[in-house]
């Protein structure tokens, strides 16, 4: 996504006029230009134009299932930040979604302070990546990406190669989901067991949590994978 100036262009895609009236004003008087999009097609035609900068996108629309909208749209190429709206509450239906591309995954009937927070999160995801920061600040985590150093509460924290590259694999998408088998396929090169993941979480979080019963870094997405908490 090219930096721009100017409010963020935020479309909605949803074929129920409610909704979109609903969201339209709610985005609005936060300051974002919005537009909108009843099918997949409309959206798809605005996305290459490049007249969007974040997609705020249903699953169930007239003319083509949403799923396959942000994978037409990945692989396009094109990396705007994409939230799933939807009443899908199947954890296999988020999986998908954020396997195929998706950003984020809010469940209708959602609050709008929840969508407004994932929208920043999105935002703040993607301009980190642009960014590349070799410096990671979350709390009293530190990450050092170039020196590969690892610090909790100023002490510096030893760890494994492996439970680094879990670790490195959060960090560069902090605030983000990341599933099972995103994670497993990305670390060890195939779908592999999803217990080794789990594994190397929890000997991270004993390691970087001031209490591993009760994170604050590394947070659960039950069914679904993991979210580091999102840098200061």
């Amino acid at each position: 996504m090219t930096p721009r100036a100017g409010p963020l262009r935020i479309l909605v895609v949803d074929d129920e006029p409610a909704i979109v009236r609903f969201l339209s004003a709610s985005l609005e008087s936060q300051g974002y230009l919005v537009s909108t999009a009843g099918d997949a097609l409309t959206a798809l035609d605005m996305v290459r134009r490049g007249a969007v900068d974040l997609l705020v996108l249903d699953l169930g629309l007239p003319d083509m299932d949403g799923l396959d909208v942000v994978k037409r749209i990945r692989e396009s190429g094109a990396a705007l930040p994409i939230i799933i709206l939807s009443s899908r509450e199947k954890e296999s239906a988020k999986v998908e979604a954020l396997d195929r591309g998706a950003d984020d995954y809010v469940t209708k009937p959602f609050g709008v302070d929840e969508l407004l927070a994932r929208i920043r999160a999105a935002q703040r995801h993607r301009l980190q990546q642009e960014g590349e920061k070799p410096l990671f600040h979350a709390g009293d985590l530190s990450v050092d990406l170039v020196r590969r150093i690892v610090t909790v509460r100023g002490s510096e924290v030893k760890l494994s190669p492996r439970e680094y590259e879990v670790l490195r694999l959060m960090v560069t998408h902090a605030g983000k989901v990341l599933t099972h088998r995103f994670m497993l396929r990305e670390i060890w090169g195939n779908n592999s067991d999803v217990q080794y993941l789990r594994i190397y979480v929890r000997s991270l979080r004993q390691k970087i949590e001031a209490d591993a019963e009760r994170p604050s870094h590394i947070l659960t997405e039950t069914g679904v994978g993991y979210r580091l908490r999102e840098p200061d």
